[in-house]
């Protein structure tokens, strides 16, 4: 599998994008950067979003790309996939007509531009090739990180937004993470916030990789605080992983 990095900053700041991935050019795993990285023609290519929580920083190119499809006069369809309280809080607070118009009843509610579906935890779906489950983490708000396996048997596993998730672990033990893509968002210092706001520093990951049985064969790092963007990366690289490195905007990986 090879999945893009639309965005990995935990931040923004200009040359710098918010979380989002891109899976075989069609889906797409939270939407922080979805359309100041994408063109019209790759943005309307896209037909399933998976969203890991409702915070801002991960669903703020749902907005702008369906005002890209009914611009543009686009026939094509996105189903928008999360958790009940997620799928709740986009309808309630996003798409309200108040904050953006409702796309979820645009031209009509029965060929709306976005459709929103409810995922439940453990679950899996079949998504063109692929098996999409998601698994509660911790975090601050509702919220789920998404293991995704393709025809081959090979699997990667995005936390999203997660401090200290050991629940987590143990719900997917057995199962073989190829690629393991996970939140670091602070500086060892900063423990005590990272824990209250459902984040890892580079020592709660060395924690917490253990946890995860059998071990991921690759570990990628998103979501870094890119005011502490050095200390970080030297921190990780203290922790003598060789199979740790953090991701880069605009790279795509094989996962």
């Amino acid at each position: 599998m090879k999945l893009k990095v639309l965005g990995c900053s935990g931040a923004d700041f200009p040359g710098h994008h918010l979380s989002g991935f891109l899976l075989d050019r069609k889906i797409v795993f939270d939407a922080g950067s979805l359309t100041n990285v994408l063109g019209e023609k790759d943005q309307v290519k896209i037909e399933n979003i998976f969203i890991t929580h409702a915070h801002l920083d991960h669903i703020i190119g749902i907005p702008f790309l369906a005002d890209s499809i009914i611009v543009g006069k686009h026939r094509n369809r996105v189903k928008i996939f999360g958790i009940a309280s997620v799928v709740k809080t986009i309808k309630r607070h996003l798409f309200n007509s108040a904050v953006w118009p409702d796309f979820t009843e645009i031209p009509k509610i029965e060929r709306s531009i976005l459709n929103l579906v409810e995922l439940k935890a453990g679950r899996s779906m079949l998504i063109d090739e692929f098996i999409v489950t998601c698994f509660p983490v911790r975090h601050t708000v509702p919220a789920v990180g998404y293991l995704v396996e393709d025809r081959r048997g090979r699997r990667f596993f995005y936390t999203g937004d997660a401090g200290p998730t050991g629940e987590t672990w143990t719900k997917m033990k057995g199962k073989k993470i190829d690629s393991l893509i996970i939140d670091v968002s602070f500086p060892n210092k900063m423990k005590n916030l990272a824990v209250r706001t459902g984040h890892l520093t580079p020592a709660l990951l060395r924690e917490e990789l253990p946890r995860i049985e059998p071990a991921p064969e690759n570990i990628y790092v998103t979501h870094v605080k890119l005011q502490y963007y050095e200390t970080i990366r030297v921190e990780l690289r203290h922790l003598g992983i060789e199979n740790l490195r953090l991701l880069k905007d605009g790279e795509t990986i094989n996962v």
